[in-house]
């Protein structure tokens, strides 16, 4: 009568070795093997990493099989973006303003941009006094840079905590290339204040009349903001301050 033996777990029914040939003996060794496999594999969970004999070596001793990972592939952005930071502290300090600005990062990639915008505060999350630019590399957020000094500013304003989604949609657009007049974008700035938060999209050319009327309209679209917004010459915010006027106006 054939007997039961417990082999790695498992019954496995043993016939009499006097009735056995050595090819069924084979056969039977190659039938068990298959089986334990089988039932590793059932115990196997999902994500968990296997262990496999490897049969040419005799030790025993397994290979860890990994899936090859899918390596990234970079998406290009027409131009290549500077994250800048100006400090409410150092602000404080009496210091020059240009000393409070910091460069942050320059990306050029679409995974980069995502990688930094998911690692930094937003905008209602900075303290009352910050400064965030986001400007195309090589042009400097100042009046002075050459790029900068002929142009002007189109702003919106919100409520303190509000601009986050304005915020991330103007960026977005410049660095997805959605204006018609692409090329007169400098970049754009965030301004945080203790009851509101201003953004601003620098432009390069001021008296091109047909280019800021096109990037104001087109901004408030993207934004879909409903507010009046204006257009402020920078030759002009530097001598009167406070006290310029709107260029350009969009209502619409």
């Amino acid at each position: 009568m054939a007997a039961a033996e417990e082999s790695n777990g498992s019954i496995h029914r043993a016939s009499s070795p006097s009735s056995s040939t050595p090819e069924e003996e084979r056969e039977k060794r190659e039938m068990e093997r298959q089986s334990r496999n089988e039932e590793e594999e059932e115990e196997v969970e999902e994500g968990e990493i296997v262990e496999e004999e490897d049969e040419g070596d005799e030790s025993g001793s397994g290979n860890l099989l990994r899936s090859p990972a899918t390596p990234l592939i970079p998406h290009p952005l027409e131009n290549s973006w500077t994250l800048w930071f100006a400090s409410p502290a150092a602000k404080n300090k009496q210091a020059a303003w240009e000393s409070s600005l910091r460069l942050i990062y320059t990306f050029s990639t679409v995974q980069e941009f995502w990688s930094l915008y998911n690692n930094i505060h937003p905008p209602s999350k900075l303290a009352p006094g910050a400064d965030l630019y986001c400007f195309k590399h090589k042009i400097e957020p100042k009046w002075e840079d050459p790029i900068c000094a002929n142009g002007g500013k189109w702003s919106v304003n919100c409520t303190r905590g509000k601009a986050d989604t304005l915020w991330l949609y103007t960026l977005l657009a410049m660095i997805g290339e959605q204006f018609d007049y692409g090329d007169e974008i400098c970049g754009a700035v965030v301004n945080v204040r203790g009851k509101q938060e201003k953004i601003g999209l620098w432009t390069k050319t001021a008296t091109n009349e047909a280019a800021q009327t096109s990037i104001g309209r087109q901004w408030k679209e993207l934004l879909d903001y409903n507010e009046t917004i204006g257009f402020i010459f920078h030759d002009e915010a530097k001598r009167l301050e406070r006290s310029a006027k709107n260029r350009h106006t969009n209502s619409d």
